[in-house]
């Protein structure tokens, strides 16, 4: 995916004399008067794979007997779980569907186990383990891969504390180019927060099925950007000591 051009950085350094200092600001370093500032925006982008899968697993049987058409698919049902929880899935996250109905004179028996997968390693060997045991018998759905609220917080929160870390770093570099150090910051706002991907196109779930398992992990990429003005103080000049360490 072709992520946007970020936008330009913006910096603007106030390395005169101001005015007297406020009582928010306090005094400058050097010269004469109030503080000297350095105004500077910056941006960053980060995206994270999705970190759950949802596997589910169609199974069912028709008997002229009710009581045969349940116990075909109760004994599905048990290997099934078996295989997953000896692969480290929790109870918790496996959720079983069962109707059961009367069709002429047969009985129809069908279940739906809906598997929720972290590690997506353990994903394919289980299911590659039921197509090898299970065959025909189960019909397993291609994996929907998404993001849990917390990895989309997370990401929310890594790429703001990107942006703050580029913009202090390009404002250091001012400074340093006038021979003068950073200080503390007067100023950080969060002036853009933008997110995108994570969802397959809905032209493509016709097709969705030849997709690859690395192909539709890209797609359940998410990605966001930030972009934060701040404003810092200017100390006076860079210490030569620092500079040489």
């Amino acid at each position: 995916m072709a992520l946007p051009e970020p936008p330009p950085a913006r910096v603007f350094a106030l390395l005169g004399p101001t005015p007297a200092p406020t009582p928010e600001r306090g005094g400058g370093g050097g010269g004469g008067g109030g503080p000297r500032e350095v105004h500077v925006s910056g941006s960053a982008e980060l995206s994270a794979g999705p970190d759950r899968a949802r596997v589910r697993v169609r199974l069912g049987s028709r008997k002229a007997a009710a009581a045969a058409a349940r116990g075909s698919v109760a004994r599905r049902l048990r290997y099934i779980a078996q295989s997953a929880r000896q692969r480290g899935v929790l109870e918790e996250n496996m959720t079983v569907t069962e109707d059961f109905s009367r069709l002429e004179n047969t009985y129809q028996m069908e279940a739906e186990v809906c598997i929720i997968f972290s590690d997506f390693g353990k994903m394919q060997n289980v299911c590659n383990l039921l197509i090898e045991k299970l065959g025909t018998s189960v019909t397993i759905s291609p994996p929907h891969f998404y993001h849990t609220p917390e990895a989309v917080d997370t990401l929310r929160r890594q790429v703001c504390v990107a942006a703050v870390g580029n913009t202090r770093r390009k404002a250091q570099e001012v400074c340093r180019l006038f021979g003068q150090s950073l200080g503390k910051p007067f100023l950080i706002r969060e002036e853009e927060a933008k997110e995108w991907g994570g969802h397959i196109d809905s032209n493509l779930s016709n097709t969705s099925d030849s997709l690859t398992m690395q192909e539709r992990i890209q797609n359940a990429t998410v990605y966001a950007s930030c972009r934060v003005f701040a404003v810092f103080e200017i100390k006076g000049k860079e210490n030569r000591r620092n500079k040489l360490l």
